[in-house]
C-alpha cells in the first residue's frame, strides 16, 4: 500500500480509459495519515469482498461477480487492481468477440452435436445392456 496518492496516468489515459491512482476525495489526500487510513479501510473492505466471493465459489452464490466486485472497490484507490481490472476487461472483450466470430460459433455447433450424439449413444447402449433399473435398488 503506498500513501501517496499516486496520481498517475497511463498510456491508455488518451484512449478515454480514466487516470490511474487514488480516487480518495481531495481533503483525504491532503493529508497523509488521513489517506493512509483511507487505503487501509478499501483494502479491508475490498478483502472481505473477495474473501466473500472465494467462499461462494464452490457455494452457491455469484462466486466471480463478487470476487470482480471486490477489485473494483480495490481500483478506487490502488493503481494494480486498475491494471488487473482492464486487463480482465480487455480479455473478456476480446473472448465475446472470438465467441461471436462465425467460424467459431460453427465450430463450437458442431463440437457440441457430436458430444451430445455420444452421449446419446452411451445412455442408449447403457439402456440397452442393463434396462431402466436404478443403481440404488435393493433386490429383496
Amino acid at each position: 500500500m503506498n500513501a501517496e496518492s499516486d496520481e498517475r496516468t497511463g498510456e491508455s489515459a488518451a484512449d478515454g480509459d480514466p487516470e490511474l491512482g487514488s480516487r480518495a476525495p481531495q481533503f483525504i489526500k491532503a493529508r497523509r495519515t488521513l489517506h493512509l487510513s483511507w487505503q487501509v479501510g478499501v483494502f479491508i473492505v475490498g478483502l472481505a469482498v473477495v474473501g466473500a466471493g472465494v467462499v461462494m465459489l464452490p457455494l452457491p452464490g455469484p462466486g466471480w461477480l463478487v470476487i470482480f466486485a471486490g477489485m473494483a472497490i480495490w481500483a478506487t484507490e490502488f493503481v494494480w487492481a486498475q491494471l488487473v481490472l482492464r486487463w480482465t476487461k480487455r480479455k473478456v472483450t476480446e473472448a465475446a468477440q472470438r465467441a461471436l466470430d462465425p467460424k467459431v460459433r460453427r465450430r463450437n455447433i458442431i463440437l457440441t452435436t457430436i458430444g451430445l450424439v455420444i452421449i446419446g449413444a452411451l445412455l442408449g447402449f447403457y439402456l440397452w445392456k442393463y434396462g431402466f433399473v436404478m443403481p440404488w435398488k435393493i433386490n429383496t
